[in-house]
């Protein structure tokens, strides 16, 4: 089979690349590498190209003649949506359009979505199940769950078959440090705290330490990059045996406090991680844990690692590569 990955030069994409290589896949990577990398682009072909742009997306799969999708191709940031709301909706759902009528163009009807947890929104119950009630309380949470149902208008009217998988907090890198978690703005926690106790940004700030939680501190679900990269495989291969489309959680079903993300960071490290206190974000809800019992049941998916895993991993590549913004100014 061959894919056609979009945002394959972007963090889970360029990982999902790796190994849909290693499982013996062809892949080809579209991309316009505005926040992915050509570094990154190890397992196939790049063709350089915005998702907005239909023709061009519409050559590339009728030149390369994929089997399915995947789709990564969109922006992520919660606070610069909620200040350029346009540019979100253009990209993420604008983009998907095109994406989706490039795909019918092309005579392909399989895609795998690269989705999130967000779409909830501020859970009334924990664990999150798929049955949750979908309240998205940001542009970027919004512009994820409007591609989701238009992948089921896409369906109902046209046959195009998708599993939208909703990960939880992604994080990570290649066990063998080939390619790890680099962004240009970095906001994930993991990341934050590595580079801080490597001496590589000011001391990280932790955003509540008064939540109705065992130590007071905000509760994740962090998933290693790899599994979720396992689940995009199988899911590409549900579809291919004639799987129903599905949308499904991924996450460990555990979840782990800021503080326990400290102290596993500082016990990889050796050493203290420079921190300051503040009060609560607005919006942040004192836990958000996946109920990932529906992937086992339609892809025989779970989660394979664990927090010390994913802070190992990350460790091994952020010490081999610093892309911070101490080395991007020296």
């Amino acid at each position: 089979m061959r894919i056609f990955v979009a945002g394959g030069a972007g963090y889970i994409g360029s990982h999902c690349c790796k190994a849909l290589a290693k499982a013996g896949f062809e892949l080809v990577v579209y991309d316009n590498l505005s926040t992915g990398h050509r570094e990154f682009v190890k397992w196939g072909p790049l063709i350089e190209g915005d998702i907005r742009d239909g023709e061009s997306l519409t050559k590339a799969m009728r030149e390369t003649r994929p089997d399915a999708v995947m789709h990564f191709a969109a922006l992520a940031l919660v606070g610069e949506s909620m200040v350029d709301p346009g540019r979100y909706y253009d990209v993420n759902v604008a983009g998907g359009l095109r994406l989706l009528e490039a795909m019918r163009a092309a005579g392909v009807d399989e895609l795998v979505f690269s989705s999130t947890c967000a779409v909830y929104g501020i859970p009334e119950t924990i664990p999150i199940t798929e049955a949750t009630p979908e309240r998205p309380i940001n542009p970027y949470r919004a512009s994820k769950l409007a591609f989701e149902r238009m992948l089921k208008d896409f369906e109902q009217a046209y046959g195009v078959k998708s599993v939208r998988l909703r990960y939880f907090n992604a994080a990570g890198a290649d066990e063998e440090g080939e390619i790890g978690e680099w962004h240009e703005h970095e906001t994930h926690l993991i990341p934050l705290l590595i580079e801080a106790t490597l001496g590589r940004r000011p001391p990280v700030s932790i955003f509540g330490t008064d939540y109705p939680t065992p130590d007071g501190t905000a509760i994740r679900d962090y998933i290693h990059v790899e599994d979720l990269a396992a689940a995009h495989l199988l899911a590409v291969r549900h579809l291919a045996a004639g799987g129903a489309p599905a949308v499904l959680n991924l996450g460990t079903g555990r979840g782990d406090s800021v503080a326990q993300v400290i102290a596993a960071v500082e016990a990889a490290c050796g050493r203290q991680v420079p921190l300051t206190r503040s009060g609560r974000r607005p919006g942040d809800p004192p836990a958000l844990v996946a109920n990932p019992s529906q992937a086992a049941s339609v892809l025989g998916w779970t989660a394979a690692r664990e927090l010390r895993q994913i802070v190992a991993d990350a460790l091994h590549w952020h010490a081999a590569n610093d892309h911070s913004p101490r080395a991007a100014a020296l």
